[in-house]
This record gives structure tokens, sequence and C-alpha cells, in this order.
């Protein structure tokens, strides 16, 4: 898969496009990219995607945009995974937000991209102030065609970024997991800290993270990465209330009989099951008892799936 950083086309093939920032790839997505995978092989053209980093709303909004369900890299992944054959990465900043809709589709998607075949969600907007819409991309479509994308539902709820997120800031794994066709990932190389875990009998695996999660708490999971199979463990998510004040999220794994040096390796770490929210707790040995019942907790529910 060629990932393309702005709106360059090499050798101006012509391609099939979809639009979006695809937070998560959930099955609304993935319903996406398998209709543009099929579409392109059907008209010849190449199955492309355009999406932007940061999200629209980190730019208008950053105190108050939205937690991220997946990194970039994740998102790439899920595409090459889709069949994708080119992503266009579109920096999301001033000069792009004062596009106008028009400007966008004949400016990006006519003379940039070449584009023949447009897939969109049905309530697409785009633009400088939002206003362009699937009418303004049909009433512009002189050469190409565009194609809507009809609502997908889970369960009776409509599959999207925000469901996904709004179950897991309830802890709702089990939810998202149905949202997203597959369970939850976070990823991220294993780092330095502050040796706590270890001090305590509890060594832990810990990610920085680059942005404010979607979900936090205890939680059983699974850890990729660490060999050929993936590992059991017992994952932290928060900022550590008992030990430090004002800290930044942090990812901590203790993973089940495992103790290796990992230091700078990529891991991937599934969320299964949410054990309880965060709490701070009165000094270092209440927390170091309640950590025993948190690793007994997870090793029972990985014995009852067995």
């Amino acid at each position: 898969m060629q990932v393309i950083r702005g709106f360059s086309q090499p050798n101006h093939d012509r391609i099939a496009l979809t639009i979006g920032n695809f937070d998560g790839v959930h099955r609304g997505h993935q319903a996406m990219l398998s209709r543009l995978s099929e579409a392109a092989e059907d008209l010849d053209l190449s199955p492309s995607v355009l999406t932007f980093d940061p999200h629209p709303r980190e730019f208008f909004a950053p105190e108050s945009a939205p937690p991220r369900l997946s990194t970039l890299r994740d998102k790439l992944e899920r595409f090459a995974a889709h069949g994708v054959a080119r992503v266009h990465v579109a920096r999301f900043e001033a000069k792009l937000a004062k596009l106008s809709a028009e400007e966008f589709i004949d400016e990006v998607l006519v003379r940039r991209l070449s584009v023949s075949w447009i897939l969109v969600g049905d309530d697409f907007r785009f633009g400088r102030d939002r206003v362009g819409d699937m009418a303004l991309l049909r009433h512009r479509a002189a050469t190409y065609c565009v194609e809507a994308m009809p609502t997908v539902t889970i369960d009776g709820e409509r599959a999207s970024s925000s469901a996904v997120r709004s179950a897991l800031a309830t802890g709702d794994v089990e939810r998202a997991t149905r949202l997203l066709g597959r369970t939850y990932v976070m990823s991220g190389r294993v780092a330095h800290g502050d040796k706590l875990g270890r001090n305590l009998g509890f060594p832990t695996a810990n990610v920085v993270l680059r942005h404010k999660p979607a979900l936090s708490g205890i939680f059983a999971v699974r850890v990729h990465g660490l060999g050929a199979e993936s590992r059991a463990g017992v994952a932290s998510l928060g900022v550590r209330p008992t030990v430090k004040q004002g800290a930044k999220p942090l990812l901590e794994v203790f993973v089940f009989d495992f103790d290796e040096a990992i230091y700078g390796r990529r891991i991937e770490v599934e969320f299964l099951h949410k054990l309880r929210d965060e709490e701070r707790y009165a000094d270092i040995d209440a927390l170091t008892r309640q950590i025993r019942v948190d690793v007994a907790q997870a090793r029972d529910y990985f014995a009852k799936m067995k």
C-alpha cells in the first residue's frame, strides 16, 4: 500500500476514493472499505482513501476534541488489510480548513487526485463551515460518479466512532467489540517507567500515550508482540492518582508469567474485560493489596474462558 502525504497524485492514475477520518475503523468503516474495493475492481480503478491527521476537531477545538480511537499507524494497517492500494494523509491545517466546498471538489478531488468514483457516508460534510454535502458532490459531478454509503447498524445501534467512544468511556468493552468487529486495541512502544510496579512485585510494560485515551480503569488484556503467541495480563490505564499528582495518562501492563527486558518493543494490547475503575488509595500498601486482587480476578477471567 502506498502512503502519500498530501494530495500529490503519481502519474495521475484514475482512482476510486472514499473520504473520512476513519477513527477506529469500526464496522461501518469496514463496510465502506469493502464497497470501495468492490467498485474499484469493477471499474478498473485504484482503491484509495483520503484521511486527515490531525482530526479536524483537534484543529478547531483541541481542548474539547474527542479521544482518538486509533493511531495513524493503526488506521493504515487496517486500510492495508482491506485491500486499499493508496492512502492520502492530508494534514488538517488552516489552509485546508479555509477551502470552500467548491474549491475542495475542484482543487483537491478533481485536479489533484483525478478521482473517478467517490464513496462517502450519508452524513458526510466538507469544506469551510462544513457546507458541502452529498447534493453538492453530485451537482458538480462532471468527471466523477458519487455513491452514498448507507448507515450500518449493529444490534439496532448505528456503528460510529462516537458510539465506540461512548461504549469505551462507560467501560463496556464488549459493546465496543461488537461495534468494531474486533476487540479494542491500543499499541505503542514499551518505555522505561519509574519501576514502581517492579518494586511492588508486579513489573509492568509501560506505553506512553500521545493522545487522551478513550477509556480508563483496570482491565483483563491480551498482549501481542512478545513472541509467537499472545499473552494474558492485567492493564492499568489512567493517571495513577495514588502515586502521582497531575500525571498524564499511562498504559501499564503486567503480563502473566513473563519477565523479560522488552524496552523499545512495539506491543498491541487487546482490552477484553473491565475489572474496575481507577481509584486513589490511602497508601502504597493499600494499592499493592488491590493489585493482588486485580491480578487474581484477571486470572479467573482467563481461566473461565478456557
